[in-house]
């Protein structure tokens, strides 16, 4: 049986490639003195500018705002880190999200079903919590963190074990749900279950050794839940 889900955000909830593609396009054409600065600073996080395309190992996909912001930072000099991370949380925020299925009314079905439903993301929490709120899904959950909400990042599982003392339930019967190595291992360094999606960045092949399941999108949960069941 399953209580709970710990959800992962981006690639997960949201469609990564279409949500951060146009995203860093935007946000590294402002920070850059001309298009070739922006197809520089592109380069220094995996991200091709004229393809609006990001590589398997950019840490746009997995990483905190940190560590985007120190990737960039030797092509920005006189730029502090902390400003630099500034920036990209503030504009992130802003960032046009695109949803993988319609969200709302698979979480409604979910908490329907007696689950309790958490949101772990190596994102910061400010803007995930208004990712959620742009899409008015925030009360859906029972638990919101950030890598910067005092549990650390994935792939620790700092956040799913303050999801699990939050709810009170057993980390057994709770599935973390993400699109790459980090929510997976994450997951089961909690003890709990798996499920990876494939709206990310990463092939079912690499995924499938890490996870109970590897399914299209988070819309196929509900019947692996009642295949469960069964």
């Amino acid at each position: 049986m399953i209580d709970g889900l710990i959800f992962d955000k981006d690639g997960t909830l949201f469609d990564f490639r279409i949500s951060w593609g146009q995203w860093a396009a935007t946000f590294l054409r402002r920070i850059a003195s001309d298009e070739g600065h922006a197809a520089r600073l592109g380069r220094a996080i995996g991200y091709d500018l004229a393809s609006a395309t990001f590589a398997p190992d950019s840490p746009v996909i997995a990483a905190t705002a940190a560590d985007i912001a120190a990737a960039l930072l030797p092509e920005l000099p006189g730029m502090t880190l902390a400003e630099l991370t500034d920036r990209i949380d503030a504009s992130a925020g802003m960032a046009p999200m695109s949803e993988a299925v319609p969200l709302r009314p698979l979480l409604e079905a979910l908490r329907e079903r007696g689950l309790r439903l958490g949101l772990a993301t190596n994102d910061s929490e400010a803007p995930a919590r208004q990712h959620l709120q742009t899409h008015g899904i925030t009360d859906c959950f029972d638990f919101i963190a950030g890598y910067d909400s005092g549990h650390g990042a994935k792939p620790g599982p700092g956040m799913c074990l303050a999801f699990v003392r939050q709810t009170g339930l057993q980390p057994g019967r709770v599935a973390m749900v993400g699109d790459s190595r980090h929510d997976l291992d994450a997951g089961r360094a909690a003890g709990m279950r798996t499920i990876a999606v494939l709206t990310g960045v990463a092939k079912r092949e690499e995924l499938a050794p890490h996870a109970d399941v590897v399914l299209d999108d988070i819309g196929a949960i509900p019947a692996w839940l009642s295949g469960l069941q069964a």
